[in-house]
């Protein structure tokens, strides 16, 4: 397992492999991230990579943060994120990882925080059909219908499916292949939709259910 890279959603676009066959892609601006510290079993109990990207100013970060990045001799970052690894002999703090961390062919899973819609009812959450047109159907249209049964069981069983908060989540889209890096730009391009908003921040790591080629740090 490798360490990831933190991103930023620059929003979808399409390119066209060798064929000439049209690809969706989304494109993630890559932030040089910063190796802040390192977790050990020894004294962690885990082994892991912290990174930093986008540096700020001062009166941008709070001052548990100024007093974490003070006690680590380190510059200020307005993102942290730790990346589980299997060894960490082989990264040392203040070193930089770029774009050139994936290659085009290869799989990653892009993890984002989706758009946020509000209060909505079954048919947007969940797509339900809603209830009749017409027969005796009168305002409740829209509505998601019965939600339980009589005496037995009484209640409401957890889990259903109902009106209520919808988005503003953290998701994971797993297995997106790599169309392509363009490491003067520090872009990658991503087949498929990764979930957010543009300008949101996303994590990029090697794919955890599909086998990659070996890769190296």
């Amino acid at each position: 397992m490798r360490v990831g890279l933190i991103a930023e959603k620059v929003g979808m676009t399409q390119l066209f492999d060798g064929n000439g066959v049209q690809v969706p892609v989304t494109v993630l601006k890559i932030s040089p991230c910063t190796v802040v510290s390192l977790k050990t079993k020894e004294k962690d109990g885990y082994d892991a990579v912290q990174l930093g990207s986008k540096e700020g100013k001062g009166k941008h970060i709070n001052k548990p943060q100024l007093g974490y990045f003070k006690k680590m001799s380190s510059k200020l970052f307005r993102i942290l994120k730790e990346f589980r690894v299997d060894d960490v002999s082989s990264y040392n703090v203040g070193d930089t990882i770029g774009v050139d961390l994936f290659s085009s062919g290869q799989y990653v899973d892009v993890t984002g925080i989706t758009k946020g819609k509000g209060f909505a009812g079954g048919m947007k959450r969940h797509g339900f059909g809603g209830l009749r047109a017409t027969h005796g159907v009168s305002i409740v249209h829209r509505c998601h219908g019965s939600t339980g049964n009589r005496t037995l069981p009484g209640r409401v069983f957890k889990g259903k499916r109902m009106a209520g908060h919808m988005g503003d989540q953290k998701v994971t889209t797993l297995n997106l292949m790599v169309h392509s890096v363009d490491k003067e730009k520090e872009v990658v391009f991503v087949r498929g939709a990764v979930p957010g908003c543009n300008s949101n921040t996303v994590i990029i790591r090697d794919a955890i259910k599909k086998n990659n080629v070996k890769l190296g740090k």
